[in-house]
């Protein structure tokens, strides 16, 4: 089954607060995934602290990890 995500915008600027994205799997939360300028941040199901990558390291891994799927329109 496929995962379902929700997105939740703080009402003010992104530049001051992160976006936080709710990310589920068949019945439960897998966990949040918080975007910030400086970061990426996992937080795991039932943990109280996250994994944290700076935005070049998060470039680094997709570069050498993840698989090409989508073209983006110029």
């Amino acid at each position: 089954m496929a995962h379902t995500v929700t997105v939740k915008v703080p009402a003010r600027p992104l530049a001051r607060a992160d976006v936080e994205f709710v990310v589920k799997k068949n019945d439960g939360v897998l966990g949040s995934l918080k975007i910030s300028q400086g970061a990426v941040n996992w937080f795991a199901k039932g943990t109280t602290y996250s994994c944290k990558m700076s935005w070049a390291k998060f470039d680094k891994v997709m570069r050498e990890n993840a698989t090409r799927t989508e073209r983006r329109n110029a």
